[in-house]
C-alpha cells in the first residue's frame, strides 16, 4: 500500500517546542485522514532543529466509495419542496430519484446517491495546507512581504520548503501538489546547514533518512539522544570518570543539533571548591554541557562534556577552547558569589539577614516575605509535637530555611535554593536538623520527588505548604479549572504525601484553622496599611469575629480530599470510597482516611460487603423517598413493642449488639475489625428485606420500620457514607 512522506523545512525550531510539534503534526494529519475514510497502518513523526516531518504507512490509493439514501418529499408535493430536495441531493431532475411507498404516508421520493472516492493525493493536498496554516505553535511569527496581512502564514520560524511525496514502494512516488503562502510542495530537501550543500531529491521515507544521514542529519530524535548518551559515556569511561546523566538536558541538546558530535573539555580544579551543585548548574544553564563525576571521591571532576552540531576539521579543538573560555568566566562568577556569601554569613547575624526580607513582598495581599517566614515559624512550632520534633528547633529551622533566597549564589541560580541553605547552615555550625530542613522543606516538588522524613524537616515542610494554602484561601485566590498559578495543588499533594509516606497521623482541621487565622491577620494588616479592603471584609470577619470560619476549613479539607483522590487513584484506589469516608464528620486525618478507605475496599470486595452495600443502599433509597413524602427525617430509635416479625427482632438485636462493638473498634483505629463486625449485619438485613414489608398499612408499624432502616443507615455511616459508594 502507498506511503506518505511530508517534511516542513524551516529555520531553527526552539528545542522546547519540538516534541510537542511532532506529536501535533502526527495527530492533526492522521485524524484528518481517518475522518475522510483513509485508514492507515502506522505513522511516525520526526523533528530536528530545522525540519518537522511525518511518515504515514499503508494508506489506500483512494477513498472508499460511499452509498447514501436521502428521503425526499411526497409525490405531488409543491415544486419548491421538490427543487430543494433536488439541490440538496445533487440531482438535476426528479426522474433521477426513485419512488417508494409507505402504507401510512403514501408515495415519496428517494435519492440513492453513489459517490466515488477521490484519489488519496487529492485528499492529502486538501488536508495539508489547512493543517499547516492552523498549526498550534506556542509562539509563531509572520515574515517577508505581506507579513502584516492577517492571511499571511504564521509559523514558528520562516518556512522555507515543503516536501510531500506519495506512492507504493514498488513505484516512483508522485509529488502531492499544493501551495502554502507561495511555497509549492516538491520532492527536495536540504542537509546540514554547514556540512552539506545544495538540495537533495528524495523519494520516500527510507530514501529520505539515508540521504539526509549522508548529508549529516540524523532525523530521528531518539537516535540523536542515544548517540549523545553513548558517546558521552564512552568519553567519560576513557578518562576513568562517570557521566552525571541529566534527562532534561539530553532532551534539550537533542533539539539543538542535527549531527551530534560529543567532545570533552576541562576547567581549573580550583573551581571545585564551589559546591558541586553550583558547578553543575553553572555549566548546565550557561553552556548546555554535562558534568562528570570521579567515582573514587564521589565529587565532580574538573571536566565536562559538550555536544557540537558539526564535525570540525581540527577535531573540535577550537569548539572546546571556546566552551572552556565561557565556562571559566561563569565559574569565576560562581566562585565569587560563593565566597561572598560565606563572608556575609560569617559576619552578619541571621536576625539582620532576616530583616532584609521585610522589603520583599510575598504577595500584595499577604504582606512581606518576613511576615510569611514568621507565620511559617509559628506554625512549625505548633506542628512540632505532632510530628515528634523539638518545637524550639523547628521554629529556628523555619526562621532559617529561606535565608538563602537573599544570597548571591541563589540570586544567580534560583534552582539551587534550599540546597544552598543546607551548605550555609553547615558553614555556620548550625545543627544538622536545621541544615536538612533548609533543603528539604520545599519537598516534595513533584510526584517523583522524595519526601522529607526527619521530624524537624517534616514540621517546616508542612508549615510552609499549609501557610501557602491558607494564605491564598484567605484572599480567595483558589485554583480554577486548569489554572493554578500559585501551585496550590502541588502544595496540597505535598502535605498528602508527607503524611502518608511517613505514616503520620495529623488532624488537619485545627492546624488549618490556625493557618487561616494567621494569614487572615496578615491580610487585614495589609488592607489597613493600604487603606483598602481585602476579600470583601472576609479577613475582618475571620480575625475580629469568631476565627477561621467552618466554611474556610471545610473548603480546604474538600480541596485536600480532591488531591487525596488523585493520589489514591494513581495508586489504583477507588475515588468513590474516598468520597464516602470524607463525607463522615471529623475526617481530617489523611492517614486514617486512607486506612479506612483501604479497609473499606477490601470489605466491599467480599460477598458480605457487596450484599450489605446493596441492602444499605436499598434502605437509604426507601428512607429518601419516604422522608421526602412525609416531610420528616427518620433518625432511628425503634420501639421494640412494635417489632412484630422475627426478622425485625433479629435485625434490631444485631444492630444493638454490634453498634457498640463497631464504635470500640473504630476508637482504637482497628478498621479491619470494624468491617468484620459490620459484616454481621449482612444476614439480618437480607432476611428483613426478604420477609418484611416496610410500608405497612398500620402507620405506627410503618414509622417503626422506617426507624429501623435509619438504624441500618446510622450503623453503616460509622464506617462510611454508603450512599456515595458506586455499585
Amino acid at each position: 500500500m502507498p506511503d506518505l512522506l511530508l517534511e516542513l523545512f524551516c529555520e531553527e525550531i526552539p528545542a522546547r517546542m519540538q516534541a510537542g510539534a511532532a506529536e501535533s503534526l502526527r495527530k492533526l494529519v492522521t485524524d484528518a485522514l481517518v475522518e475522510r475514510g483513509l485508514v492507515y497502518e502506522g505513522a511516525k513523526a520526526f523533528v530536528t532543529p530545522r525540519r518537522l516531518a511525518l511518515a504515514v504507512h499503508g494508506l489506500p490509493a483512494q477513498q472508499p466509495d460511499t452509498h447514501e439514501e436521502r428521503k425526499g418529499p411526497r409525490v405531488g408535493a409543491p415544486q419548491p419542496a421538490i427543487d430543494g430536495f433536488l439541490k440538496a441531493a445533487g440531482l438535476t431532475s426528479i426522474e433521477q430519484a426513485s419512488i417508494e411507498s409507505d402504507p401510512k404516508k403514501g408515495e415519496f421520493y428517494i435519492a440513492r446517491l453513489h459517490k466515488h472516492g477521490r484519489a488519496t493525493p487529492e485528499v492529502i493536498a486538501e488536508i495539508l495546507p489547512a493543517v499547516i496554516r492552523a498549526f498550534p505553535w506556542p509562539k509563531s511569527m509572520r515574515w517577508g512581504k505581506g507579513s502584516t496581512s492577517p492571511t499571511t502564514l504564521r509559523w514558528v520560524r520562516p518556512l522555507q520548503s515543503i516536501l510531500c511525496t506519495f506512492g507504493p514502494e514498488t513505484e516512483e512516488p508522485e509529488i502531492v501538489a499544493f501551495e502554502v503562502d507561495g511555497i509549492r510542495s516538491g520532492d527536495t530537501t536540504r542537509g546540514h546547514r554547514f556540512l552539506s550543500e545544495g538540495t537533495i531529491r528524495v523519494r520516500r521515507l527510507e530514501d529520505w533518512m539515508a540521504k539526509l544521514e549522508a548529508a549529516f542529519v540524523v532525523v530521528d530524535r531518539e537516535r540523536r539522544k542515544d548517540i549523545i548518551l553513548a558517546d558521552a559515556k564512552d568519553l567519560a569511561l576513557a578518562q576513568g570518570l562517570e557521566l552525571v546523566e541529566d534527562a532534561g538536558l539530553l532532551e534539550e541538546i537533542a533539539g539543538l543539533v542535527e549531527w551530534p558530535v560529543v567532545l570533552m573539555g576541562s576547567f581549573d580544579p580550583a573551581f571545585l571548591d564551589v559546591p558541586d551543585e553550583v558547578v553543575r548548574a553553572t555549566i548546565r544553564i550557561n553552556q548546555k554541557c554535562f558534568v562528570l563525576r570521579d567515582p573514587a571521591t564521589g565529587r565532580l571532576a574538573n571536566k565536562f562534556v559538550l555536544v557540537s552540531n558539526l564535525a570540525a576539521s581540527d577535531g573540535g579543538r577550537q569548539i572546546i577552547a571556546g566552551n572552556e573560555r565561557v565556562i571559566r568566566a561563569r565559574l569565576s562568577d560562581a566562585k565569587f558569589f560563593w565566597e561572598t556569601d560565606q563572608k556575609t554569613n560569617a559576619t552578619v547575624p541571621l536576625e539582620d539577614r532576616l530583616e532584609k526580607f521585610g522589603n520583599v513582598t510575598f504577595h500584595e495581599k499577604l504582606g512581606s516575605q518576613l511576615e510569611r517566614i514568621k507565620r511559617i515559624a509559628a506554625l512549625a512550632k505548633a506542628l512540632a509535637p505532632i510530628v515528634g520534633a523539638d518545637p524550639e528547633l523547628a521554629e529556628q529551622a523555619a526562621l532559617y530555611a529561606k535565608s538563602d533566597l537573599r544570597t548571591e549564589v541563589v540570586g544567580e541560580f534560583p534552582e539551587v535554593q534550599g540546597l544552598m541553605g543546607r551548605y550555609y547552615a553547615r558553614l555556620e555550625g548550625l545543627p544538622e536538623e536545621i541544615a536538612a530542613a533548609a533543603e528539604e522543606h520545599y519537598k516534595p516538588q513533584g510526584p517523583t520527588d522524595r519526601v522529607p522524613t526527619a521530624p524537624v524537616s517534616v514540621a517546616v515542610a508542612l508549615a510552609d505548604k499549609l501557610d501557602t494554602l491558607a494564605g491564598f484561601w484567605a484572599i480567595d485566590e483558589k485554583p480554577t479549572g486548569s489554572k493554578d498559578p500559585y501551585a496550590l495543588r502541588r502544595a496540597a499533594l505535598g502535605v498528602v504525601r508527607i503524611s502518608l509516606d511517613n505514616s503520620l497521623p495529623l488532624k488537619l482541621a485545627p492546624v488549618l484553622k490556625v493557618a487561616v487565622e494567621q494569614s487572615s491577620r496578615a491580610t487585614l494588616e495589609v488592607a489597613k496599611a493600604s487603606g483598602g479592603s481585602v476579600g470583601g471584609g472576609r479577613a475582618t470577619r475571620i480575625v475580629e469575629g469568631w476565627g477561621a470560619t467552618d466554611v474556610d476549613v471545610i473548603d480546604l479539607l474538600s480541596f485536600f480530599a480532591d488531591r487525596l483522590k488523585v493520589h489514591l487513584r494513581e495508586a489504583g484506589a477507588r475515588h468513590d470510597l474516598v468520597d464516602a469516608v470524607f463525607a463522615l464528620p471529623d475526617q481530617d486525618d489523611l492517614l486514617l482516611v486512607v486506612k479506612r478507605v483501604e479497609a473499606l475496599g477490601r470489605f466491599l470486595s467480599t460477598e458480605d460487603g457487596k450484599n450489605l452495600l446493596a441492602g444499605t443502599k436499598r434502605a437509604a433509597n426507601i428512607l429518601r423517598i419516604e422522608e421526602k413524602k412525609d416531610g420528616v427525617a427518620y433518625e432511628g430509635g425503634v420501639d421494640v413493642v412494635l417489632l412484630h416479625e422475627p426478622e425485625e427482632h433479629a435485625l434490631a438485636e444485631s444492630i444493638a449488639a454490634l453498634g457498640p462493638q463497631i464504635e470500640q473498634a473504630l476508637a482504637r483505629e482497628d478498621f479491619e475489625a470494624a468491617m468484620a463486625l459490620l459484616a454481621g449485619l449482612r444476614a439480618p438485613v437480607d432476611a428483613f428485606f426478604e420477609k418484611v414489608t416496610v410500608n405497612a398499612d398500620d402507620p405506627a408499624l410503618r414509622v417503626n420500620r422506617l426507624r429501623l432502616l435509619a438504624d441500618i443507615r446510622a450503623a453503616t455511616r460509622t464506617i462510611a457514607d454508603f450512599d456515595r459508594i458506586e455499585g
